[in-house]
């Protein structure tokens, strides 16, 4: 055998061993993806959270854009000049928001990863609140930055990790993607200030749904000066594709020719971006959506906790009904299925062992009748799935201290 030939075998060893992993850790496909929902099924697994996903507006923006601009010219968006539709959206995109300037990305994904992977020093400490995005830990690593994960909202925790690696950049979300929680964003400040942090704020879960005109959280708190980079997925109550980052010109500027993402991808397509300037026109003026979508949250949780589910004690429209163990989650999975309705399985990698859950996602357009169905199931499956079990129940306190539980291996694993 030559030698080339022994290095081949040796690599599509290693190939397999992967693959062999993969399956004998269980089938992921059938633990998210269960029954084919049917044409009466209720969908509670789309962000789509005020509902315009089918606005004929938006619809009408599309199909006009196509037929008059086709796909416009495929190339990155590191071409667009100042009077081009991705300029004059990001510059929209930077103003609703309170921001100097903003950088459009092909998703939520790309504006995580490209933002973290530029702007990170080799070495240098990147503290990432373990219940993140994936995209966030992914841009991090890319960037051979020192990755140090903190235990859930746990601010006390990120304070004793700065002082033993000292200052870097602080990631968190707004609004956590699995468990609904929101991050206690004016601590969050305070501590990047005291010492000397640029922080990161991941508004995917918040743009839209929070604050007077829909502009996130942080613009809501009034710390957008505050707070280095912003960013935030598209496809959540935007009902598109793509992703934003907002911060200072300059460094909006740096970004543009330093994201590998920005760089490397083709721009977003202009039909999705006449579109998200319509969407902008509803979102701004869309406080009758926000008030729906607020009412149907309050409503739809206070039905499960009255009926004893530990759903945590958030207020945000995500709502994790969080079992535990795959083969329980699977069986909530099915109980609800089996009574039409459809949510969302997550389970590791998107959370950590034996803490996987099927996560409602609430929007503006439901209505009344749809929510109790919703309770009226849940009471009905109640014994069989035995949400007194669940690891909320189990543990006094908030969901976020639940969590931090589990979290603390993987913390561990990722800090050392």
């Amino acid at each position: 055998m030559t030698w080339k030939r022994h290095q081949e075998m040796l690599a599509l060893r290693a190939l397999d061993q992967r693959v062999d992993g993969y399956y004998e850790s269980g089938d992921r496909r059938s633990m998210v993806v269960g029954r084919m929902p049917g044409p009466d099924a209720m969908e509670l697994r789309s962000n789509d959270y005020l509902a315009l996903a089918h606005h004929p507006k938006l619809l009408n923006v599309q199909s006009d854009s196509i037929r008059s601009r086709g796909h416009g010219l495929m190339m990155s968006g590191v071409y667009a000049d100042a009077s081009n539709l991705q300029r004059s959206l990001e510059k929209r995109f930077a103003s609703f928001m309170g921001g100097e300037d903003c950088l459009l990305c092909q998703s939520g994904y790309d504006a995580n990863a490209g933002l973290l992977q530029a702007i990170a020093a080799p070495e240098k400490p990147i503290y990432v609140d373990f219940r993140a995005h994936m995209s966030i830990w992914q841009g991090a690593k890319s960037g051979d930055a020192l990755v140090r994960g903190f235990r859930h909202n746990d601010l006390s925790h990120l304070e004793r990790l700065i002082k033993k690696d000292g200052p870097g950049i602080i990631v968190v979300d707004s609004v956590y993607s699995t468990l609904g929680t929101e991050c206690p964003l004016l601590d969050a400040v305070d501590l990047a200030e005291q010492y000397g942090c640029i922080l990161v704020v991941d508004e995917s879960h918040s743009l839209g749904t929070h604050g007077p005109h829909g502009a996130g959280i942080v613009e809501q708190l009034g710390i957008a000066d505050r707070v280095q980079f912003r960013t935030a997925s598209l496809a959540k109550t935007f009902a598109g594709r793509g992703g934003i980052i907002i911060g200072s010109a300059r460094h909006i500027e740096f970004l543009r020719f330093s994201s590998m993402p920005a760089i490397f991808s083709s721009a977003v397509l202009p039909h999705e971006i006449e579109a998200f300037e319509a969407t902008l026109d509803i979102v701004a003026a869309g406080r009758d959506l926000r008030e729906s979508l607020w009412k149907n949250t309050r409503y739809l949780r206070q039905g499960l906790a009255a009926l004893g589910y530990p759903i945590g004690p958030g207020e945000s429209q995500i709502v994790p009904l969080e079992a535990g163990p795959e083969p329980r989650t699977l069986s909530l999975r099915d109980a609800l299925e089996e009574r039409n309705i459809f949510g969302a399985v997550f389970c590791a990698p998107a959370t950590p062992r034996n803490r996987s859950m099927v996560r409602l996602s609430i929007n503006a357009g439901l209505t009344r009748e749809q929510l109790d169905t919703v309770i009226e199931v849940c009471a009905q499956i109640k014994d069989q799935v035995d949400p007194a079990s669940w690891p909320g129940a189990r543990t006094a306190g908030t969901t976020g201290r639940s969590a931090n539980t589990a979290d603390k291996k993987a913390v561990k694993a990722s800090t050392t």
